[in-house]
């Protein structure tokens, strides 16, 4: 009897054992994700950073100007009647030279309230050539300022030797006090640079 305790509590005794043997078994068995550690460590081979660093073309690389300021005007299909009342003044000429110049030019929709204003055609604006000389001349700066370069607040002196001023809103007042909004900027020409404004400004 004694024996047969023994035995049983021997034979329970090694089931207890084998089982905790199995248990340890399992718990380190799953030492698999190291394989997966591996793998994901590979993506970061595939950054090249000589890709990235190739768009980096200059912006300003197609911008060296080649026409004149008169030049440019003539081939705006904006600028027709501003090319036509210079060539009408005969200040066309002016403004191929080689000094360099500022002008601020009305576009084409600039004139309708001048035409509306004065009650005339525009052939007959431009048939008269006293005003177009007066006019124009008020529209050209002798010397080259680019929009960076504009001197906000101060009285800037014109070619007809009256002045305008520009707020920092980039609006032009005349004269008259009348206002024009520059509407483009810095079209770069071999002699000066063009600025577009919506509106002609007037000299006293």
């Amino acid at each position: 009897m004694l024996k047969k305790n023994l035995l049983s509590i021997a034979v329970v005794t090694a089931a207890m054992s084998l089982a905790a043997c199995n248990d340890k078994e399992a718990v380190t068995e799953p030492v698999e994700p190291e394989a997966t550690t591996e793998t994901m460590a590979e993506p970061e081979v595939m950054v090249d950073p000589a890709v990235e660093a190739e768009p980096m073309a200059d912006p300003m690389a197609d911008t060296m100007a080649t026409q004149t300021i008169a030049e440019i005007a003539a081939g705006n299909e904006n600028l027709t009647i501003l090319t036509a009342a210079l060539q009408a003044a005969g200040l066309d000429t002016m403004l191929m030279e080689d000094t360099k110049y500022t002008v601020f030019a009305p576009t084409d929709d600039a004139f309708a309230p001048v035409l509306e204003k004065l009650g005339v055609t525009k052939e007959e604006l431009l048939a008269n050539t006293d005003l177009l000389k007066k006019v124009l001349p008020y529209h050209v700066v002798d010397m080259e300022v680019k929009a960076a370069d504009i001197p906000y607040g101060t009285d800037i002196k014109t070619a007809n030797g009256a002045t305008i001023s520009i707020s920092d809103a980039n609006v032009i007042t005349d004269a008259t006090g009348g206002t024009a909004n520059i509407t483009g900027t810095d079209i770069m020409a071999t002699n000066g640079v063009v600025h577009t404004i919506d509106a002609v400004l007037m000299p006293e």
